[in-house]
Order: structure tokens, then sequence, then C-alpha cells
């Protein structure tokens, strides 16, 4: 019961820090400003880890390496401390962060794209729907494009939120198939 919690409340840590590390990334890379709540939030809680590595990792191109690999890191020492507490051999931690980041990365998609479709459909006003939604647009567009509005109706999120679930089944695959 003891590992089942310390496990519960690690994940719980390393995705709100590292799913926040994942959202700055895509929040620079996306050009979008941080003066806004979200961004305020999202500094706030990985400016400790990100500017740090930011000194020794250099941006490509548009991508804040910093950012990703603070994420990863997150996910190690989840893993690690996992492992550890198990007292088990750690040579699968490293494999087993990657696919904790990218089914990060799955997650937090998914979460914002159901955060995005809830709040069209209200049409609130505030600063955190315009981020939202542009953060969306990029990932929603091929969709938009594939998929007419069926009444007036957008469901190229569905479509997404669909892919997205299809990509965590394969992780999902992949990883056993990588551990076994």
């Amino acid at each position: 019961m003891g590992y089942q919690i310390i496990s519960f409340l690690l994940d719980i840590a390393a995705g709100l820090l590292g799913g926040a590390c994942l959202l700055r990334l895509y929040m620079q890379r996306q050009r979008i400003p941080f003066g806004n709540p979200v961004g305020s939030f999202v500094f706030a809680l990985t400016d400790w880890l990100v500017l740090p590595l930011r000194r020794v990792l250099p941006a490509l191109w548009r991508w804040d390496t910093a950012s990703l690999v603070g994420a990863f890191l997150l996910e190690l020492t989840q893993f690690a401390l996992l492992w550890l507490l198990a007292g088990q051999p750690g040579s699968m931690v490293p494999l087993l962060a990657l696919f904790g980041l990218l089914r990060l990365v799955i997650s937090a998609l998914t979460g914002l794209v159901i955060v995005y479709a809830v709040l069209s459909w209200v049409r609130a006003d505030s600063p955190i729907v315009d981020v939202i939604e542009r953060l969306c647009a990029p990932l929603l567009r091929p969709w938009r494009r594939l998929i007419p509005l069926v009444g007036g109706i957008d469901l190229s999120p569905l479509a997404f939120l669909v892919l997205l679930q299809v990509a965590a089944i394969v992780l999902t695959y992949l990883q056993a198939a990588a551990l076994h």
C-alpha cells in the first residue's frame, strides 16, 4: 500500500511539473507570450529547473531543449525513485522515463484539446481561452481540412482525441514489448 501511495504522489508531481515543462516548450515554439495567467503559472512551476538547464543546453531552432530535458529529468527521477523503493536494478529506468515522457505528451495534448472543446462550447471570455485556442489551432488545422463542420459543430477535436488514444494504445504495446 505504501508503495502505491508513493507511486501515485510521484506520478502527480512528475506529471504536473513535467507537463508544465512541456507546456513551456510548446508555448515558446508557438511564440505565445507568457504575460498571461497560463504563462505566469508555467514560469512559476518551471523556472527552478529550466533556467539552470538553459545555461548548458542551447535552443535548437525554435525548440527549447532545456524544457524538454527538464521534463525528461523529472520522469527519470520519478522512475529511479520507484525502482529504488522496489529494490530493483535500475537498468531500464531511462527507457521507462522515455516512455513516461511520451505518455505525458499524449496526456497533456488530450487535456489541452478537451479543455479547448469545452471552452469552445461555453465561449468563456478569459485570456486563458485565447492561449488555449492558439495552442490547439496548429494541432487541429490538418483535421479541419479533412472533416467538414457537421451542423455547425467542429468535430476536429474529437478526431484528434481518437488519434491520441490510438497513440496511447500503441505506446503501451511498444513499452510492453521493449521491457520483455
